[in-house]
């Protein structure tokens, strides 16, 4: 059975090749062409992408995230979430590698059946890297208006918070 799953992908690699010379297409030519159209896309996406990690880490390396964290302490106790998520909260809508490395800190701090543990991997799969989707989707197709999109997007982080330390509760008590 390993031998299947091994294979599948370049089975249905022959199988799309196959298929598509049957229906008499050029599959080098409509390869070409799609790479040439995803080179494209990267250098409209490049400059949003790029401004992105490069603000992400000013703000760690500035220790502005620390100071955010201590000051909105208080407000997510009233919400519901436990203070050591501040950091994870903050990173998490900017960048998913610097939210994995926050909760990877906090599951290694607190251990991974912690309610900060568990409330920190919780978090890391319901939220989204609201900025880092914006940029991309957003300057694939153009866009450079978001209106009230981010906003939007911003509050169902939140509401991904709240839901993910009000589950961890729900089901593992905390």
């Amino acid at each position: 059975m390993d031998l299947f799953y091994t294979m599948l992908v370049p089975f249905i690699m022959a199988g799309v090749a196959l298929y598509a010379m049957g229906r008499k297409v050029d599959v080098y030519s409509a390869l070409v062409q799609g790479a040439g159209d995803g080179l494209g896309t990267l250098v409209r996406i490049a400059p949003s992408l790029i401004a992105l990690l490069a603000a992400v880490h000013m703000l760690r390396a500035s220790g502005a995230l620390e100071l955010a964290a201590r000051i909105l302490t208080p407000v997510l106790d009233c919400l519901g979430i436990p203070a050591e998520t501040v950091a994870l909260l903050l990173v998490r809508p900017v960048s998913g590698s610097a939210a994995l490395g926050v909760g990877s800190e906090l599951i290694a701090a607190h251990g991974p059946d912690s309610y900060i543990g568990r409330v920190a991997a919780v978090m890391l799969g319901s939220t989204e890297t609201t900025f880092y989707t914006i940029a991309v989707y957003f300057g694939a197709v153009g866009i450079t208006k978001t209106r009230y999109a981010v906003p939007a997007a911003l509050c169902a982080d939140l509401a991904g918070f709240m839901a993910a330390a009000w589950a961890v509760r729900v089901c593992f008590g905390g």
